[in-house]
């Protein structure tokens, strides 16, 4: 695929991004490594950054996406909820949905019109 257009998916309550692509993959990491902080060191975030980003998502969707719990030697951790996974899912359908669609030709019509490179302003 030309690289000179590309579909970013993101999804909005209000003013607040409540999902988009980096997101999903927290949502990813927790449901892979069980806690807030190990998705973020595995996606290269720092805690407090992916800790906004989870809280955010809980805030915005109807259900907590991700519940977390408190406590020491293996007791704490994070794990989304049945909320959470359906949230993940239905973006994740969603995206694949759309990469299908940047295969047609209405995307290819834009493609053809789009230039390489914007003319300078003034």
């Amino acid at each position: 695929m030309n690289d000179t257009l590309r579909i970013k998916l993101q999804l909005f309550c209000a003013d607040e991004r409540a999902l988009g692509p980096g997101r999903a993959d927290v949502l990813e990491a927790i449901e892979r490594v069980g806690s807030i902080s190990g998705a973020g060191r595995a996606l290269g975030m720092s805690y407090r950054y992916t800790w906004l980003l989870v809280d955010g998502m809980n805030r915005c969707f109807e259900g907590r996406v991700v519940e977390t719990a408190t406590g020491g030697a293996g007791r704490g951790g994070a794990r989304l909820t049945d909320t959470g996974r359906a949230v993940l899912a239905a973006y994740r359908a969603l995206e694949e949905d759309l990469r299908r669609a940047s295969e047609g030709e209405a995307l290819a019509a834009l493609r053809a019109l789009l230039r390489p490179e914007p003319l300078p302003r003034g």
